[in-house]
């Protein structure tokens, strides 16, 4: 049996576990289903099905266990969801283009900004083994590259663009660095530690997006309405983490989240136009008016 069939039943026996709990012979039914419409032989026996959940438990840190109660198999809760989430999604993208000879009238990708992912493996190596980083940084608001001395603390996907999270070492905080603004990477020898009770996911836990918060602000609870066609949207491609359902009916989905106000949650509400209107706080109700506002003088005219 070729790698590539050993990668694929593992996918697929995932794929069928998130789904919901499962006995051997209903997975044995769905590989038999994606062996046809993959072109490989999947299924496989119990013997071997046992060795597969080692080998995924070793490269996904996905754990699968035998409910006795239940006589299925389930998924344990896992911490790394959403990276496995991403490496299942790549792996089955790459798998669908390399069976599939020919697609590409069928396909249309999207026109993406470049994302600076050449830089990843680097600036991931460095936060990893916790190396001082130097690089080139050309900034979106002035004319030239700077050199920047940074310990590099985490990497943010916001919007399809990749962020880096570190310390400026000249000016002693910590900042943000789109990816695809960074020019040139130096890798130092020089180690650092970092402090005491900081989480750099922590940070980020009530902003939307890449700004942190204004200086001395904290997280407010904004409740937004959407209209009942908006709602299914946002209902299924959560706003925020913190998103919590107060109303959902036919003509109303409203929503709480804990977020800090900040530029890129407003420039995200004022997308949704006509199908959002913000019910609290009061401050953020007048930014949407004042914004909503600017906008429809523009077309006064």
């Amino acid at each position: 049996m070729s790698q590539r069939e050993t990668l694929l039943r593992y996918s697929a026996i995932i794929k069928k576990l998130r789904s919901g709990p499962a006995n051997f012979k209903d997975i044995q039914t769905y590989l038999d289903k994606e062996s046809e419409m993959q072109g490989y032989e999947l299924k496989t026996s119990l013997r071997t099905f046992q060795r597969d959940l080692d080998d995924v438990r070793s490269l996904f840190q996905i754990d699968i266990r035998y409910d006795f109660s239940g006589k299925k198999y389930r998924i344990e809760n896992t911490d790394n969801e959403e990276y496995n989430e991403r490496i299942l999604d790549a792996f089955d993208t790459i798998n669908a283009l390399h069976l599939n000879e020919g697609v590409s009238r069928f396909l249309d990708f999207e026109k993406r900004r470049a994302s600076g992912l050449e830089h990843f493996h680097g600036i991931l190596h460095a936060i990893k083994n916790r190396f001082q980083l130097n690089f080139t940084y050309q900034s979106f608001w002035q004319d030239e590259a700077f050199l920047r001395k940074t310990n590099p603390y985490l990497l943010k996907e916001f919007k399809g663009r990749w962020y880096l999270i570190a310390e400026d070492l000249n000016k002693e905080e910590v900042k943000t660095y789109a990816l695809d603004r960074v020019r040139s990477l130096e890798f130092t020898k020089k180690r650092f530690t970092n402090p005491a009770g900081f989480d750099p996911k922590e940070r980020f836990r009530n902003s939307f997006g890449i700004i942190n918060s204004v200086s001395g602000s904290v997280p407010e609870n904004v409740v937004l309405s959407f209209d009942h066609y908006q709602g299914k949207y946002v209902k299924t491609q959560k706003l925020h983490p913190s998103q919590k359902i107060l109303i959902d009916n036919e003509t109303e989905f409203r929503v709480q989240l804990k977020v800090y106000i900040a530029f890129d949650l407003v420039k995200e509400l004022l997308s949704y136009g006509s199908a959002l209107k913000v019910i609290e706080p009061l401050f953020l109700i007048n930014q949407m008016k004042e914004a909503h506002k600017a906008a429809f003088e523009k077309y006064s005219d």
